[in-house]
């Protein structure tokens, strides 16, 4: 449950204090991504990119859902490992990772190394940047990632609707916006969109993952409003947008990060994949621990950075698990 609406203030990419301990927590791997090295236009003045979103998105992403969940069905648990031991080293990747100067002018892409040689899975992020714009590189990563055998992973970044986009998709989506009801119904069917576009982005880069780890975060140039109900309903939109096509979700994200931009909301007991910043893998594994919760679900996976990688590390009890948060080619 949450609690009555506070301000999401302090969304900074700067080291902010854990839940629990006062322990200084740094910001997530993908965020971090953005502070490393900005794009071009940092601070721009100038008004942002607004997405162009097909007006049959609902009937692409019900024929990208199925074939998706075909695929996975074809494979079944025989090509799948019978247990990942943890821990389990792999990598994640995004638009940064792309060749230098593609994407939309608020997040050109920045040529950034791959995952080592070393990983074993790969979790791609679908968007560049903000959602409604699509990796420009997903097609060639996914081709990556199955030249080598690996295990191929997705995460989809949240966030809050430029308002020429939220006036026109909030109308769209299964939520009544007449509703007296619910004051964020044209927020929650943003978010459905959100996951309508992500799944027809995996559909055409050949990624057919099972599980999509939903990214919460301060998003630069689209940051979340100072609403944290209206946050959370693109939020929970993203992640039933998912579910009624039939893919299971995680939450990628800090304790600190999530009740800034969400509040308190909590989507039950999904895996998470908790993020340790620029520290080690020592701290990544200790942010499996009960005192790294993000929003009571339970630990998946830590992430780390280092050498201008995202690295992770899958959480020790995840052996039986971790196989089905992902495909394997």
């Amino acid at each position: 449950m949450r609690r009555a609406p506070r301000t999401a203030a302090g969304l900074a990419l700067v080291l902010v204090l854990a839940g629990c301990g006062g322990v200084a927590e740094p910001p997530p791997g993908p965020a971090s991504q953005d502070s490393r090295e900005r794009s071009p236009g940092a601070g721009r003045t100038e008004a942002l990119t607004v997405p162009e979103v097909p007006d049959d998105l609902e009937e692409q992403a019900r024929r990208a859902a199925m074939s998706d969940l075909a695929a996975l069905a074809e494979q079944k648990a025989a090509e799948l490992p019978q247990g990942l031991r943890a821990p389990v080293e792999g990598g994640d990747i995004s638009w940064p990772q792309c060749p230098r100067g593609q994407g939309i002018p608020e997040r050109r892409t920045l040529g950034l190394p791959m995952p080592l040689d070393s990983a074993r899975f790969v979790v791609m992020g679908l968007t560049n940047g903000p959602a409604f714009f699509p990796n420009p590189c997903l097609a060639e990563q996914v081709a990556w990632v199955r030249e080598r055998g690996l295990l191929a992973g997705a995460y989809a970044v949240a966030s809050y609707p430029d308002p020429e986009t939220l006036a026109e998709l909030g109308e769209r989506g299964p939520h009544d916006t007449d509703d007296p009801d619910d004051p964020y119904a044209a927020q929650r069917n943003v978010g459905y969109q959100q996951a309508l576009f992500d799944i027809t982005v995996m559909r055409d880069a050949g990624l057919p993952a099972p599980l999509v780890w939903i990214d919460v975060e301060p998003v630069r140039d689209w940051e979340w409003s100072g609403d944290l109900e209206a946050n959370a309903a693109v939020v929970e939109g993203l992640r039933d947008g998912l579910v009624d096509k039939g893919y299971r979700v995680g939450i990628y994200s800090t304790a600190y990060l999530w009740s800034q931009a969400v509040g308190d909301l909590s989507l039950g007991d999904v895996p998470e994949w908790r993020a340790a910043g620029p520290t080690s893998r020592a701290e990544a594994l200790r942010r499996c621990g009960a005192s790294y919760v993000v929003q009571g679900g339970s630990a998946a996976m830590g992430q780390w950075v280092e050498a201008n990688r995202d690295l992770n590390v899958t959480c020790p009890g995840t052996d039986t698990e971790a196989p089905g948060w992902f495909h394997q080619f």
